[in-house]
């Protein structure tokens, strides 16, 4: 287990490095490993690790490239697919399970991202869906989390494609337009690990948060 995981950290801060592996190796077919990486990040809540902000920086760097075959409109159009084919398969996987998976413990559900989630949905709504794009985990959980709720599908809809085309679009050309400067390029692992931190804050503020009012109820009581 402890290897696995070195193996992800290693892939998450050397990405740039693997998606040019994969580029000589497989040609197109990468488009494919992409796209499975996305769809697996926001559509199935047992692998909320799997790289998405840094590996859609990562693509629109290497887009980029004069010398890799990768197109970032082709890139835009197929992660936008898999995000939103992602979402989909949550949504209904959480609608077919209902409200049991607040009641009974399932081994490939992390119960505290599921109640991070729903405290996130009670404050924020439905925008949460929206919102959650740009924080690992939440948005993982989100869709899933909706699904189990009583969101309506065509409301769900609406957010979910409004969320998938910011989310894309913005860390896609992010780094396509500024991935190829030679001082980022220089410095890829620490600017990865830069998007990381920004996106976690707020995922460790809500949870702060949430523990700093517990303890202020439990003390009222």
């Amino acid at each position: 287990m402890i290897d696995l995981l070195k193996e992800l950290l290693n892939f998450v801060l050397h990405i740039d490095v693997y998606l040019q592996l994969w580029i000589t190796e497989y040609q197109n077919w990468t488009y494919l490993l992409l796209f499975l990486i996305i769809f697996c990040e926001t559509g199935l809540v047992i692998t909320p690790f799997l790289p998405g902000d840094s590996l859609l920086f990562a693509a629109g760097t290497i887009a980029a490239m004069e010398s890799h075959p990768l197109n970032i409109f082709a890139i835009i159009f197929l992660l936008i697919g898999a995000a939103f084919t992602g979402d989909n398969t949550n949504y209904f996987i959480g609608r077919s399970i209902g409200m049991a998976v607040y009641e009974k413990d399932y081994r490939l559900i992390k119960k505290k991202y599921l109640n991070r989630t729903h405290e996130f949905y009670q404050k924020h709504g439905g925008k949460t869906l929206i919102i959650a794009r740009f924080m690992p985990i939440i948005r993982t959980f989100a869709p899933f989390v909706a699904g189990v709720g009583t969101m309506k599908y065509p409301r769900f809809l609406s957010f979910s494609i409004i969320g998938n085309i910011l989310w894309v679009v913005t860390f896609s050309l992010a780094g396509f337009f500024f991935g190829n400067i030679q001082y980022i390029r220089d410095h890829f692992t620490i600017v990865i690990l830069g998007i990381i931190f920004v996106s976690l804050i707020p995922v460790i503020y809500a949870a702060i948060k949430t523990m700093l009012d517990r303890k202020i109820t439990e003390q009222a009581e």
